[in-house]
């Protein structure tokens, strides 16, 4: 028995990174990564500057500033492969 999964055959659509909803750019050097969802709003909210990016699934992400310097914060949702998912994706 063989499993194919179309995100691991085309990880990206349209330049959109599949699971994170992600292109190109859109990530800044610095990146948190909490597993809970619902903590990325909440230190998004911390920041000087911050405004939600993408929204899919357990990946929520934000952008924006703090004391000048331009970060990320992404969810990773539960587990080390959903970290995994979400590492591969920022790095491509």
């Amino acid at each position: 028995m063989s499993f194919k999964s179309s995100s691991a055959e085309k990880p990206e659509a349209g330049g959109v990174q599949y699971h994170i909803r992600l292109k190109k750019g859109d990530i800044p050097p610095y990146v948190l990564i909490p597993g809970d969802p619902k903590r990325v709003a909440k230190i998004a909210a911390l920041w000087d500057k911050s405004k939600q990016l993408a929204d899919y699934r357990q990946y929520i992400t934000y952008t924006g500033e703090f004391k000048q310097a331009k970060l990320a914060c992404i969810s990773s949702g539960i587990g080390s492969p959903a970290l995994a998912i979400a590492l591969e994706e920022l790095a491509r």
